[in-house]
C-alpha cells in the first residue's frame, strides 16, 4: 500500500492500522449480525417454525434496519438484492450437484435451498457497499467492461465446471490481466492510501474463507465431509472466494455509476470515480 501523505511515525501508523481495523469491522456489520443470528438460532428451543424460515425473516429485518438507519442507501440495497438473487441461483446449482447442503427442514425451501441462503451473499454485498462509503473508495485506471466480462466468466465457470473443463486458472490469469494497473484509493485518518485491486480481491477472499469456516461451524450450511461433525473448510475455497468477490465488486461499482450528462459526456470509469468520491 502507498500513501500520498507518508508518515514514518510508529504511533501514526499504529493509529491508522487501528482505524482501518475498526472501519473494516463496521463494514462487516451485516455479516457479523447475520452470523450471530445463525449461531443464536442453534440455541433456541424447539419451535413450530423451522430455523431456516426464522432466518429468512431475520435477514429481511436486518436489511430493513440498515436501510432505515441510513447505513445503506437505496442504491446499496439494490446491489445487495442483486447479490441475494445471483447467490440463490448459485446455491440451486451447487446444492443440486451435492457440493454442499442445508440438511434441516424448512417451508421456505426450494430444491434443497432455503431462501435465507441468499442473505449469505447479500452480506458480502453489504460489506463491499459499506466499505465503499466508510473508506471513501476511489478507483484508478479501472476497466469496467473488461473486468465485468471476466467476472461474468468466473461466475459461469462455477456452474459449468460440473459439465465442462474447469477454467478457473485461465480466468484467474485473465482477472489479473484486466486489473493490472488498477488500484483502489482509500482514506485512513485523513491520509490517502492505495492498494492494487487484485491484492484487495486476494485479501477479501482470505477473510471470506475464514468467515466460511465460522459459518459452517455454526451450521449455516454443511459440506459433505461435515455432515457427521465439523471439519475446517479446505484452503482451496480461499482461491474460489478471491475470484468470486470480483462479481460482487463489479455489481457495487456499477451501482455507483451514473448516466452521463448530455453537456459533458463521461466515461463509465470517470462516472464511478466521481460517485466514489462523494
Amino acid at each position: 500500500m502507498l500513501t500520498t501523505k507518508p508518515s514514518g511515525r510508529p504511533a501514526s501508523l499504529i493509529g491508522q492500522l487501528l482505524d482501518f481495523t475498526w472501519n473494516q469491522t463496521r463494514a462487516c456489520a451485516f455479516a457479523i449480525a447475520l452470523l450471530s443470528g445463525v449461531a443464536a438460532s442453534k440455541l433456541l428451543p424447539r419451535l413450530p417454525v423451522a430455523r431456516y424460515d426464522l432466518l429468512v425473516g431475520y435477514g429481511a429485518l436486518l436489511t430493513l434496519l440498515f436501510w432505515r438507519r441510513g447505513w445503506e442507501s437505496g442504491r446499496d440495497v439494490a446491489v445487495i438484492s442483486a447479490c441475494h438473487v445471483i447467490g440463490l441461483a448459485f446455491e440451486l446449482v451447487k446444492v443440486s450437484q451435492g457440493s454442499w447442503s442445508y440438511p434441516e427442514p424448512a417451508v421456505l425451501k426450494f430444491a434443497g435451498v432455503p431462501l435465507y441462503g441468499g442473505f449469505l451473499y447479500a452480506a458480502v454485498g453489504s460489506y463491499v457497499c459499506r466499505a465503499w462509503h466508510l473508506f471513501d473508495l476511489e478507483l484508478c485506471r479501472y476497466r469496467p467492461r473488461a473486468t465485468a466480462l471476466v467476472a461474468a466468466g468466473v461466475y459461469v465457470n462455477f456452474f459449468s465446471h460440473h459439465w465442462l473443463p474447469d477454467a478457473r486458472w485461465p480466468l484467474a490469469a485473465l482477472l489479473a490481466a484486466v486489473t493490472a494497473g488498477t488500484s483502489v484509493r482509500f482514506t485512513m485518518r485523513g491520509a490517502r492510501r492505495s492498494m492494487p485491486l487484485a491484492l484487495s480481491f486476494v485479501l477479501i477472499g482470505f477473510f471470506l474463507w475464514v468467515a466460511e469456516n465460522l459459518a459452517t461451524y455454526v451450521g449455516a450450511w454443511r459440506y459433505p465431509y461435515q455432515l457427521h461433525g465439523w471439519q475446517p473448510v479446505g484452503v482451496g475455497k480461499f482461491g474460489a472466494w478471491a475470484l468470486l468477490i470480483s462479481v460482487t465488486f463489479v455489481l457495487a461499482a456499477l451501482g455507483r455509476s451514473r448516466t452521463p450528462s448530455p453537456a459533458r459526456p463521461l466515461s463509465t470509469s470517470a462516472a464511478i470515480l466521481i460517485r466514489a468520491r462523494r
